[in-house]
């Protein structure tokens, strides 16, 4: 074997050693940002008369989509809140966070 093929091999080993090493999180999985519209989220559904999908879109200024995914998969998936809806005349859909 030459040592220009055996040079080869080791760097490629140690590029391939370099790119497995795993990334630190950036923050903490599990816990919102304190001023964040996720918090802000919370806040809103932690409130003893809840909140609509339409008072969350005009809070936060997301689309109506958006609201029932951040409560479906950050809330109730990533987060462990367990998110209760109830229709209620006059206002509709309203949704709170149950302790």
């Amino acid at each position: 074997m030459s040592k220009a093929s055996t040079t080869a091999r080791a760097k490629k080993a140690t590029h391939a050693k370099r790119a497995t090493k795993p990334k630190a999180a950036a923050t903490t999985a599990g816990t919102p940002r304190a001023q964040g519209k996720q918090a802000k989220l919370i806040e809103m559904l932690k409130r003893p008369e809840g909140a609509t999908i339409d008072e969350i879109v005009k809070a936060l200024t997301w689309q109506s989509h958006t609201v029932r995914g951040a409560m479906s998969g950050a809330l109730k998936k990533k987060l462990g809140l367990k998110v209760d809806s109830e229709k209620v005349e006059d206002r509709g859909r309203v949704y709170r966070v149950v302790e």
